[in-house]
């Protein structure tokens, strides 16, 4: 399980490093590919593999499941972290997400989120309100 927000920043190689938290967990391969409101979603590789998995249960036919698989898997790459615990974030995930030196780190359950720092603290600001009301209807009986 990925935990709490962290900040680290791109080097001039558009490399970032992993939080020590998260480097075991990583350590043997993960995906990087898009994900939800420009951020970009961190996938250990057997977790990644349990996602495809699923996916492959959606119909053909459905065209947001392909539109979904199109976007999820064209923009995905694997990488394998260095002994420093750095992955390189290709040009066009950095474009897609807004990276540019500050970012926010973030752990969301069974993925990593990286996030521009900027559009974290905007996220997070707009969010926390509703977050608060809407606890208990996303989760019955949690308080």
């Amino acid at each position: 399980m990925f935990l709490g927000t962290y900040a680290p920043r791109l080097d001039d190689k558009s490399r970032l490093v992993l939080p020590a938290r998260f480097r075991e967990q990583l350590a043997a391969g993960l995906v990087i590919t898009k994900g939800q409101e420009r951020c970009l979603c961190v996938w250990p590789e057997a977790e990644f593999r349990a996602v495809t998995e699923q996916l492959r249960q959606a119909p053909v036919t459905s065209k947001a499941a392909r539109d979904y698989m199109r976007v999820l898997f064209a923009g995905a790459t694997d990488e394998v972290p260095d002994k420093q615990g750095r992955i390189t974030v290709p040009q066009p995930l950095r474009e897609y997400a807004g990276l540019t030196r500050d970012c926010a780190v973030i752990g969301a359950n069974n993925r990593v989120e990286i996030w521009d720092a900027a559009a974290w603290e905007s996220y997070l600001a707009a969010q926390e309100e509703s977050f608060a009301a809407l606890s208990q209807e996303v989760l019955p009986g949690i308080v």
